[in-house]
């Protein structure tokens, strides 16, 4: 519906000086585990392989080979156990919510159980059919020009369907106390222009033109089947002049800013000014383009586009997104295409399922449509009410403290940075701020209108009352306290606000238990700690300074240095092929592989901190550096259907899984010293050979 936009989201944090220490490794524990009697899973590994060989495998291979992949998601990985789990307490709320059976509720809670009503209420959504659009669909068939149709693709920000190009709000990159209006490239459908542009794709292409001429159908469009194949030729022709995902991540060429009327010069072949109005954005004169260069070329692709095609373009995005909320005829066929098409799912989800992600969000990549039109931050502060103890707050707290300590170390010992860059490099360190579990300030849903009969009414207004929310805050100063990850989500981020996010929901086993090990937490959560704070010095977020604004604070030797050992890195990666045929792209995956490799060094060195001297313990004939690197691998262990990591491989930055172990690992000295890892050994590097960066 809605596709990530491609700013950058750069990481800060605001760390201590000195080492908060956690104590010396605990024994075994007696309390209830997810995997007694420490926190690591000892039935997964498989003995028949050598670590050296395939470290993933030795760690995970058991549990690879018992665990299956359900028929409604495309993987199965040791966060979706979690997932589960949250799904589960999701559910547990969101029925009690529901039960209070308001039909126009006023409090917060009982406005997001009567929204999980309406998705629920199935008999509703087949009555009305595709009568909950139709005043969207009247509206693009009344559309006579271009500007009328600018004017609906700007008006998409707050609604259904999309536009040739894509708004959001953000801080402002050279100006971090004002927040700025981004406008990237966009249009396409399917999930990268190389779908449309590669033979390896070819299927999945035509699978979409019978997806739109179907869907074209449903809501009797005209000639749905001559539409479908202009739609189609019409999001090709984008493709070929849209940027690579690869090109998208550079943060210097993707911040261009101008006004409104060089914007026109730019790129003329749009009516910019209807296109802003109906977005609610005529006070905006500064707007940052993304991909400059492939403006022009878009907005002439839009003027050459007949009439009747952009209509029907529009159309089918509007009916497309709308589609999971509508009766079974429309929701099927978008799983149809989206799910068992794209990513190789086998069967819909159960509608309790469906209906969570539909009120409190999800996973924006693995599920399409859930993060749009929610009232995902009411849901947070329900989730965090009930499951997020004050105690795990502290005890993560410590051990990010003890995790920056450990990065502040190593950026002063490293042996190939200048001091001026080095003092530039911890003066931006001192500036992260980290946020656990859940934002300082709740959302506010007051105004929001919702109906336990109006599913679509509801997706509508809630969409609208974000976007309302996004402009109105950046008419003022920069809201340091923001979140862009609900409470709920099992996932971590680094923001443009100089912050490192965890969520409620990702500090629970297995990725952090209080009641574990301090090597198994630390090679858990305390890789992804390191992680996140990496981002801010990888080959993107290295270019934005302690204020996190876009400036060069390198000496030349030292940019040059970095470009070296990173490209050390780059060309491994560049050698894997999680599908047959299907290499890692380096320049696509570059910043993740290189906080993956940041993240577990740092987390390391954080650990063997916390020991404050002390040996660690020896548990069940494993040492603590064995159960860090062991509990590392235990956190990316999974599996994906080839249709799910081939989409992933083109289009996403993160590496598969496989990759982000054993290609991390082989990099690591203290490894090869913990499991005894010899040159025969197939993940081998030579000590000269390996990449070292931070």
């Amino acid at each position: 519906m809605k596709s990530g936009m491609p700013f950058l989201r750069a990481a800060l944090l605001a760390g201590a000086a000195t080492c908060a220490s956690a104590g010396p490794a605990a024994p075994l524990r007696s309390a209830q585990l997810l995997y007694p009697p420490f926190g690591l899973d000892m039935t997964a590994t498989d003995p028949r392989v050598k670590p050296g060989d395939d470290f993933f495998r030795y760690s995970n291979g058991a549990w690879l080979d018992r665990t299956s992949i359900p028929p409604d998601k495309p993987f199965m990985t040791e966060p979706q156990t979690v997932r589960n789990r949250i799904e589960g307490q999701l559910h547990a709320l969101l029925e009690e919510a529901a039960a209070l059976g308001e039909h126009e509720p006023r409090s917060m809670q009982a406005k997001v159980g009567a929204f999980y009503a309406a998705f629920l209420n199935t008999r509703k959504r087949e009555e009305l059919g595709s009568r909950p659009i139709a005043d969207e669909l009247a509206a693009i068939r009344r559309c006579q020009s271009r500007d009328d149709i600018a004017a609906r693709m700007g008006a998409a920000a707050l609604g259904f369907g999309q536009g040739v190009f894509q708004l959001g709000i953000d801080v402002d990159l050279k100006d971090t106390s004002h927040y700025a209006v981004y406008i990237s490239q966009a249009g396409l459908s399917l999930p990268d222009r190389d779908y449309y542009l590669t033979a390896d794709f070819a299927a999945k292409k035509r699978g979409f033109e019978r997806h739109a001429e179907r869907v074209l159908g449903l809501i009797g469009w005209d000639a749905p089947q001559a539409s479908a194949a202009a739609i189609v030729a019409f999001e090709t022709r984008i493709a070929q002049a849209s940027w690579t995902k690869a090109e998208q991540r550079d943060v210097v060429k993707t911040y261009n800013a101008v006004t409104v009327t060089e914007l026109e010069a730019l790129a003329p072949g749009l009516n910019w000014r209807a296109f802003l109005a109906a977005a609610k954005l005529t006070d905006k004169d500064k707007l940052v383009v993304a991909e400059k260069s492939a403006f022009p070329k878009i907005a002439q692709i839009f003027a050459e586009t007949p009439l009747e095609t952009l209509r029907a373009w529009l159309a089918l995005s509007v009916a497309d997104a709308a589609a999971p909320y509508l009766s079974q005829a429309f929701a099927d066929e978008h799983f149809d295409f989206h799910n068992k098409v794209l990513l190789g799912l086998e069967q819909r989800s159960e509608p309790w399922k469906e209906a969570i992600r539909a009120v409190s969000g999800g996973d924006c990549g693995a599920e399409p449509n859930v993060c749009f039109g929610t009232m995902n931050w009411a849901v947070g502060q329900l989730y965090t009410a009930r499951y997020f103890p004050a105690a795990t707050k502290a005890k993560i707290e410590a051990l990010v403290a003890n995790v920056i300590a450990a990065y502040r170390r190593r950026i002063e010992h490293l042996d190939w940075m200048a001091e001026t860059t080095r003092k530039e490099a911890l003066r931006k360190l001192d500036t992260y701020v980290v946020k656990i579990g859940y934002p300082d300030h709740p959302r506010d849903y007051s105004t929001l209108l919702i109906r336990d009969d109006d599913l679509i009414g509801n997706v509508r207004r809630a969409a609208a009352a974000d976007w309302d929310f996004q402009v109105g805050r950046s008419r003022g100063p920069v809201d340091t306290s923001d979140w862009i990850m609900t409470p709920q989500t099992f996932d971590a981020y680094n923001g443009s606000l100089r912050d490192i996010v965890f969520p409620a929901a990702i500090l629970q086993a297995p990725e952090f238990d209080p009641e574990a090990d301090d090597a198994v937490n630390y090679g858990a959560v305390g890789a992804t700690i390191g992680h996140e704070l990496t981002h801010g010095f990888d080959d993107e977020g290295r270019m934005l300074d302690a204020k996190g604004e876009i400036r060069d604070w390198w000496t030349a030797a030292d940019d040059q240095a970095f470009k070296a050992r990173a490209a050390v890195l780059g060309a491994q990666f560049a050698q894997y092929e999680p599908v047959k045929g299907l290499h890692i792209n380096p320049a696509l995956t570059m910043g993740e592989n290189i906080a993956d490799l940041g993240g577990l060094l740092i987390a390391l060195d954080a650990y063997h901190f916390s020991l404050n001297g002390a040996p660690a313990p020896v548990l069940a004939g494993l040492s603590g550096d064995q159960r860090f690197f062991r509990a590392y691998a235990q956190d990316w262990r999974g599996k994906a259907r080839e249709d799910y990591i081939r989409n992933l491989t083109t289009s996403d930055p993160h590496s598969w899984r496989v990759f982000r172990v054993n290609g991390i690992v082989r990099n690591v000295d203290g490894w090869y010293q913990a499991f005894d890892i010899k040159p025969a050994d197939a993940l081998y590097v030579a000590p000269a050979a390996r990449a070292r960066i931070w």
